[in-house]
């Protein structure tokens, strides 16, 4: 089984999935956060995993990040599919579109970022976060289907589960990020860590804290956004 598609909010499920069985498994970091899901999605064999359990119960600091590499790796996994809802930035990633990242910059503290030991040095090259490869896949995937994409961007990834003041967007902006979420990191790096290729698509779900108009309800934007671009 090569390829895994880790769901994140509100893509609990894939549509037209034919599922071929689920297996509940442990590793020696523990549970992943659902039992992993095969089947066929579109005539491609692939292993589906929701990255906040099956009721989205795991905010993104408490995910078990380790554990869900893991768990796909042991798998035999070689390419993810990071699936994520993000907050944009930039006027050129609007909400309910997709973005491809290209780079991801890293602001969260506590969790635990990799799979080596105390008495271990792991020094992987980190230099370009996503597989090229794997998002002009995807990159191809989304205009074939005539879905508006975002080429490139950094992912500020923060640590939740609250959203961001205004001045800390602010910061973002400053620091060159396009849109901020809260599960790219450790994900990404513990993925190279592993030699498994990994690209991130990114669901833009509303305008981050300051931008744009938002003197509505916020998670009423988000929701309507998320059907949206998951669809």
């Amino acid at each position: 089984m090569s390829l895994a598609i880790i769901g994140g909010t509100g893509l609990s499920k894939l549509d037209g999935f034919v599922p071929a069985g689920e297996e509940a498994v442990s590793t020696r970091w523990g549970a992943p956060s659902a039992p992993l899901r095969r089947g066929r999605y579109h005539g491609r064999e692939v292993i589906f995993l929701p990255r906040h359990g099956d009721a989205h119960q795991l905010p993104p600091h408490r995910i078990n990040y380790r554990a869900n590499l893991q768990a796909l790796y042991d798998a035999g996994v070689q390419e993810i599919i990071a699936v994520a809802a993000v907050g944009n930035i930039t006027d050129a990633f609007r909400p309910g579109t997709l973005a491809v990242p290209d780079q991801i910059i890293d602001y969260t503290w506590g969790r635990e970022h990799t799979f080596a030991g105390p008495d271990a040095v792991m020094h992987v090259d980190f230099t370009r976060p996503y597989s090229e490869t794997l998002r002009q896949r995807l990159l191809a995937a989304a205009r074939r289907v005539g879905a508006e994409v975002l080429d490139g961007g950094t992912y500020g990834c923060t640590q939740g589960p609250r959203l961001e003041t205004a001045a800390e967007v602010d910061r973002l902006e400053r620091d060159g990020c396009a849109m901020i979420g809260m599960t790219g990191m450790p994900e990404a790096a513990l993925a190279r860590e592993l030699d498994m290729a990994c690209a991130c698509l990114a669901v833009s779900v509303n305008q981050a804290a300051g931008r744009g108009a938002q003197d509505g309800d916020i998670h009423a934007e988000i929701e309507a956004s998320l059907a949206r671009g998951m669809a």
